[in-house]
């Protein structure tokens, strides 16, 4: 087909003007149904991300979905955000894109990102910067090496000529994010047992203890409070809002099993902390992203019996408040924390932990994952590009 006719053959139109956030939500269907690899999310836990009146993100955020399609039928979707927290942070006048799919063809990434674009340039913007999906504390990055393993849960998926589509629509590296897939039963290094013996000798006051789930709220707040101050100064960073953090508690509260988060206090305060979740992509990936007639049956069941259902985890945070950062106690409080959650993950079989995202800038983070046996098995990089 010559190129200005196939060029010509895209629409691509926005959720809202005729097509629906359900349309949207298809669309990888499409684009990745055929991998074995992919999970295919559930709409039920997918729609109140898109929705105004559901996520809080969008009380400080605004986006546009677009669909691309030929013929008549759906062969690409993106969004275009504009986040004023991180306006206001970072004075940068860039806006984002996110939950980028498309078939193997540069005419349809072309036009929806001209369609992204567009609608950031008319919004002020004079920078894209992506994916997010809706911001760096939501899904962040595209998968460019690591395709023959399924993601575990809120890590994105992708098919390898995803990354020559971006980069050939005018888009260059960033920073790549790397996920460490990590087993449970190797032994800490002799130098850092030294450590741990004599931190806990010459600091009585510090403890390590698994999540309070009778203080629930309150124990949430105070990990994601060490998380702001701990992360303050990364690449990127955007506090979440109180809202944003009720939400996210929430969501967890439903798979998180307390032995796996361990809190470091110092003479009773928190300092630290490592929270990791029973992999949910491990419960949904056969459902095919459809719960009914039965799947809500078999997800119900999974949800109840995770201890013994799911064989991996994700550590989605560890935080050690800025006080402690680059000295000898901050890396105890690390390995404390760690290694409480690595000793309930093999009492309860859960042998292998996915810790991602880690910015291949933080080198001190990754020499310590690889110091107790992780390796990077998948990589994720953010684009940006000029408008």
């Amino acid at each position: 087909m010559d190129a200005t006719v196939a060029a010509s053959s895209i629409t691509v139109r926005q959720v809202g003007q005729g097509v629906s956030a359900a349309d949207f939500m298809r669309v990888p269907h499409v684009t990745q149904g055929h991998d074995p690899h992919w999970v295919a999310p559930l709409p039920l836990i997918e729609a109140p991300r898109l929705d105004p009146k559901k996520h809080p993100w969008f009380q400080h955020g605004e986006a546009a979905l677009f669909i691309a399609y030929r013929d008549n039928k759906p062969v690409g979707r993106i969004s275009a955000q504009v986040d004023q927290n991180h306006l206001k942070i970072h004075k940068d006048n860039t806006g984002f894109f996110g939950f980028f799919e498309s078939v193997d063809d540069q005419h349809v990434a072309d036009a929806l990102f001209k369609a992204a674009s567009d609608w950031l340039r008319a919004k002020g913007m004079t920078r894209c910067l992506g994916p997010f999906s809706m911001n760096v504390n939501d899904e962040s990055g595209l998968l460019i090496d690591g395709f023959n393993c399924p993601p575990r849960a809120a890590m994105g998926h992708a098919q390898p000529y995803y990354q020559t589509l971006v980069e050939a629509a005018g888009f260059a590296k960033v920073v790549d994010m790397r996920a460490y897939l990590t087993p449970m039963d190797t032994a800490l290094p002799f130098k850092q047992l030294k450590w741990l013996k004599r931190a806990l000798d010459r600091n009585p006051g510090l403890a390590v203890r698994s999540i309070d789930m009778s203080r629930y709220d309150e124990e949430f707040a105070a990990m994601m409070d060490i998380i702001r101050l701990a992360w303050a100064e990364n690449w990127g960073s955007i506090p979440s809002t109180d809202a944003e953090t009720k939400f996210l508690a929430d969501e967890v509260k439903l798979i998180l099993v307390p032995e796996l988060v361990s809190i470091a206090t110092m003479d009773g305060k928190p300092v630290a902390f490592c929270l990791a979740l029973p992999d949910f992509n491990e419960m949904i990936r056969d459902l095919k992203g459809r719960l009914f007639p039965f799947g809500w049956v078999k997800l119900l069941w999974r949800v109840l019996t995770r201890r013994s259902y799911v064989s991996g985890t994700r550590v989605i945070y560890m935080g050690v408040r800025p006080e402690y950062k680059n000295k000898p106690m901050g890396s105890v409080l690390a390995l404390l924390t760690v290694g409480a959650v690595r000793d309930a993950q093999l009492k309860l079989r859960m042998p292998v932990a996915e810790m991602s995202w880690v910015l291949e800038t933080n080198t001190q983070t990754c020499h310590s994952i690889e110091d107790i046996g992780g390796r990077v098995y998948k990589t994720y990089r953010m684009f940006e590009k000029a408008l």
